[in-house]
């Protein structure tokens, strides 16, 4: 029917202003202070406005704090318990009601740290460190700031200090000895204005070495910090791991130690690099910006005006990342209908078959993580004029003589409306008699006799009123007649006043009815949807005659809805819900499950009580992991079975709180000289309980008693390297991993032992010697080196060859393991010069060359294949003869043949050496064989020729003429296996 009219007097309801979030200083709350808020819209009739608090309805009542003042709601002697969470505004007026955007109201508050006391921070002089300020629990913005010895002011920013307005850590690059001092974290709340310290934490100097510290970059988004400590100075370079260049608007700053991004787009999203180098050598570290997006709205479904049993179809869409997710609303209430004519799936909203009580206020509610954006549209349907165009009246009516006639009347119209007869100009009085559809009977007189006479001519004998089935069973609906048996009887049936058609129905429907005067039917694998009024019409020519019944299905409950988190823990979330229908038969017990962006789909979750009886409405979850997004369903169970589970609830993220998960696989070693290398694997992101997580990474030498302690910004770090002059190669170190996050610090894992990394091997190999075994292998032999004190481990030895046509550093290389002392070099090309050395090797690199040897490989092998390839049998024997291979000038001469036989095609080949073209073989006669013969000489194995396939023998074979015979034979299946067969 199109849009509705915009010049229409009447207008459903448009928000013109919607409520914002109030965050409230909780300290002024005692003060009697209120809140107000603001909800102003237009329409015609005027709105009336109503207000909810957590999805509740709020009921003004006389002394009430809450008040409403037009659609503003005001809010007087606040309290932190009962007011705080997510307010919305309804609007309604006649043609429907639509609910505002989410509102919260937050208080905010500073709470005091709970540690007195923290450990002092040991660090050598350059060295680059973090000191962590854990700020206390607290709700509003905070701004960091720090304190050194007890100075009024705060300690700034510059080339060697930052200050993360994320965590509130202070990170100092290259500490000198004028840092030495404690330190103390100071935390503003911008909303209460309140500020709180921590307890300071001494910064004390050791001077035992120099080193190089090389920090995890940690993500500050518009900023990127980098820690960099070598000694002489190094230069630092920043860049995009793409390769695009930066944009005008990006600085680096403070030696370059700072990249800061302002006003940051789409287009700066990607993997950050910070690079560092000095003449020592150069370190590198990368950090990845991502973008976030609120959902936006870019279609937006509109006002439509339909008729009834017409279909409508809404689609709405919204960009945003993550990828954002659809709910409808009508009338203020979320669609969750279990009719199958509405069906909401991707942002699209379609309902068949519309009845007037479609008409209302719709909403497209489109969110993600960032938030909420809503669209309205109103649906109105209406009816239509009536229409005989369709179905007009018959002109001629056939009629037994005293019996009844039906005169059909049905017109087109929506709604269906009241129908009056006229006999000429003459109205017809409505009676009983007359039909619902519209049609009516009309008497007829009789000959010879005057009066009205009514002859049935068919009675219905099998009348239940009403049958009950269980969904998955099978039942027969029963419609018997007596009748005329001269009359021929039509069996029609109904569901619900549409008329069944057999045969679609996706089968569930069957006639059974196996005798003249029976119509009935049966529903197979009975579901819910065939609960309801069937009924069954028989018709003759001249009368009929209908029968109806009530089909009750039984099955497992509907969906619950309204699946509510009421309140959220670390660990536990108290959910509500509302039961769906129980489809005549009693909810037993409700089945609550979960899931998260890392669970394997929905899994079941534990809960308080253990089992949630069908009484019971709520339940509280608990054993969830912190600082998780978790939604929530519910599945309603009665003694016929667990019925569908309902939609999702919001996601709800679980408080934070410190880390009580070690990294796993602890371990390290290997690397350059002077280093130790931890390695260890990631804390999963499910397991890390809070933002800011990162790792605290401590180390001492064997025997010491300080532990030497360096954090790791990023909780996707796995590996820390710290690296001093004064290692020892493979000393021992223990070690420990430990965790913490914005709301402080975790565990350490176990202590483990890990070795320093070793110096390369010292020496080079000694006695190397080197001779060709074939045109295509060189056997290399040495004097294996001995473990000595300086620690230079052999963990195996490297062979270095290249051929006299090539130069020395793209030589090929080989590696051994263990104390291995010869190695055979393979796939070499014939009668080639090769210059070979050996080298030791571990974790540290490779130690000098030996002396280099030269060898030349042999000869290639004959290229010829064996050919006059014959054999004869006699008495289980088979004899082979073959022609001599002749090498040519630079092939290597033949020594022998090689003959290869098996069992069939799948099985492992024998060999059989002869230096003569002739062999004999003792063989079972009752199977067949394959065979093959290449020729070898001091170059290797030559070319071997084709495949040659001796069938079974009955029995034996006769000499002379005989042999002959076999001999052709043969040379006929070796011609038809040199077409069919290929090489073993």
């Amino acid at each position: 029917m199109g849009s509705l009219a915009e010049s229409s007097v009447l207008q459903s309801p448009v928000f013109t202003k919607q409520p914002g979030s109030i965050v409230y200083p909780v300290e002024t709350v005692e003060n009697g202070r209120e809140v107000v808020f603001s909800c102003e819209a237009r329409g015609s009739p005027a709105p009336a406005y109503r207000w909810k608090l957590n999805g509740t309805e709020i009921l003004p009542k006389a002394g009430s704090h809450f008040s409403l003042s037009g659609g503003n709601l005001r809010i007087s002697r606040l309290n932190r318990d009962r007011d705080a969470g997510t307010y919305q505004c309804l609007a309604s007026n006649s043609f429907g009601t639509i609910v505002s955007r989410e509102a919260s109201l937050t208080f905010a508050y500073l709470e005091s740290f709970k540690t007195q006391r923290r450990s002092p921070v040991s660090v050598r002089e350059g060295q680059g460190m973090v000191l962590l300020c854990g700020p206390p629990p607290h709700s509003g913005d905070l701004v960091f700031s720090w304190i050194f010895n007890e100075s009024t002011t705060f300690v700034q920013q510059e080339t060697r200090r930052f200050i993360s307005q994320e965590t509130g850590n202070l990170y100092i690059a290259k500490v000198e000895p004028s840092d030495v001092g404690n330190y103390t974290c100071v935390v503003t709340n911008t909303v209460t204005k309140t500020r709180v310290q921590g307890p300071s934490t001494p910064l004390v100097l050791r001077s035992d070495g120099d080193f190089l510290w090389m920090e995890e970059s940690e993500l500050f988004p518009p900023f990127l910090f980098f820690i960099s400590s070598p000694s002489p100075a190094p230069s630092i370079t920043w860049r995009r791991e793409d390769g695009a260049p930066f944009p005008r608007k990006v600085d680096t700053r403070k030696t370059n130690g700072v990249l800061e991004i302002p006003y940051f787009q789409q287009d700066d999203v990607g993997t950050y690099e910070c690079v560092a180098e000095n003449s020592r050598g150069m370190n590198k570290v990368k950090g990845k910006l991502s973008f976030y997006a609120p959902p936006h709205l870019i279609e937006k479904p509109q006002d439509v005006q339909k008729l009834i049993d017409d279909s409508l179809v809404w689609e709405c869409k919204a960009t945003g990342k993550p990828k954002p997710s659809y709910r409808w609303m009508k009338n203020g209430e979320n669609l969750e209908s279990t009719e199958e004519r509405i069906q909401v799936a991707n942002g699209v909203l379609s309902i068949s078959r519309l009845t007037l009580s479609d008409t209302g206020m719709y909403q497209c509610v489109a969110g993600n993580k960032h938030g909420e954006v809503y669209s309205n549209a109103e649906l109105r349907v209406i009816a239509a004029a009536p229409d005989f165009s369709h179905n007009q009246l018959r002109s001629q009516t056939m009629v037994k003589v005293g019996g009844d006639v039906l005169v059909e009347c049905r017109p087109k119209m929506s709604p269906w409306g009241v129908i009056s007869w006229r006999k000429g100009s003459e109205p017809l009085q409505q009676s009983n008699s007359q039909l619902e559809s519209g049609s009516t009977p009309t008497p007829q007189e009789g000959r010879g006799k005057e009066g009205q006479y009514m002859n049935q001519a068919s009675v219905i004998t099998t009348q239940p009123s009403t049958l009950d089935a269980t969904v998955g069973e099978s039942v027969v609906l029963p419609c018997q007649v007596s009748h005329d048996p001269s009359l021929e009887l039509k069996f029609t049936w109904f569901f619900n006043e549409q008329l069944i058609h057999f045969g679609s129905h996706d089968g569930f429907f069957e006639k059974v009815g196996g005798q003249h005067s029976a119509g009935d039917i049966m529903i197979r694998n009975i579901q819910l949807k065939h609960a309801g009024k069937y009924t069954c019409a028989v018709q003759t020519k001249v009368d009929s005659i209908s029968v109806a019944l009530d089909l009750i299905v039984r099955g497992p409950p509907a969906p619950p809805t309204q699946i509510h988190v009421e309140e959220i823990t670390d660990t536990t979330a108290s959910l509500s819900w509302r039961p769906g229908p129980d489809n005549h038969s009693p909810i037993t017990a409700y089945t609550i499950q979960a899931r998260t962006p890392f669970s394997l789909g929905w899994q079941a979750v534990t809960t308080v009580p253990e089992v949630v009886g069908g009484r019971q409405l709520t339940a509280v979850v608990i054993d969830l992991n912190p600082w998780v997004e978790y939604e929530f369903r519910v599945l309603a169970s009665n003694r016929i079975g667990t019925g569908e589970p309902s939609k999702p609830s919001k996601q709800a993220r679980t408080k934070s709180t410190s880390p009580k998960v070690t990294p796993a696989n602890v371990s390290g070693g290997g690397g350059s000289r002077s280093e130790l290398v931890i390695t260890w694997e990631p804390v999963p992101e499910e397991l890390q309980n809070g933002p800011g997580f990162g790792y605290v990474v401590a180390f001492r030498p064997h025997g010491a008693t300080g532990w030497m302690q360096a954090a790791v910004p990023s909780p996707e770090a796995s590996r820390y390297v710290f690296k001093n002059e004064s290692i020892q190669p493979f000393s021992p170190f223990h070690v420990k991993v430990g965790v913490y996050n914005n709301e402080g610090e975790g565990p350490f894992g176990p202590v483990i032992t890990i070795y320093s990394a070793e110096e390369e091997p010292g020496r080079a190999p000694t006695r190397v010697r080197a001779r060709s075994l074939s045109a295509a292998e060189i056997e290399v032999s040495w004097k294996a080196l001995p473990w000595n004190a300086s620690k230079r481990r052999v963990l195996g030895y490297e062979l270095r060859y290249w051929s006299k046509s090539e130069r020395e550093d793209t030589a090929s290389v080989q590696r051994t393991v263990g104390n291995q002392t010869s190695s055979v070099i393979r796939g070499l090309r014939g009668s080639t010069s090769y210059y070979i050395s050996v080298r030791a090797y571990n974790t540290a690199g490779t130690g000098p060359p030996s002396s280099t040897v030269n060898v030349t490989t042999k000869k290639p092998p004959p290229s010829q294949p064996p050919d006059k390839v014959m054999w004869n049998t006699s008495n289980s024997k088979i004899i082979v003869n073959w022609e001599q291979v002749k090498a040519l000038e630079n092939e290597s001469e033949v020594t022998g043949y090689k003959v290869l036989y098996k069992k069939n095609r799948h099985s492992r080949p024998s060999v059989m050496e002869t230096n003569t073209t002739s062999v004999e073989l003792a063989l079972p006669t009752d199977e067949d064989y394959i065979i093959q013969i290449k020729p070898f000489g001091e170059g290797g194995d030559g070319s071997s020729s084709r495949q040659i396939t001796i069938p079974k023998t009955a029995g034996t074979t006769a000499v002379g003429s005989a042999s002959k015979v076999s001999t052709l034979s043969a040379l006929s299946t070796i011609a038809l296996s040199f077409t069919a067969r290929t090489s073993l």
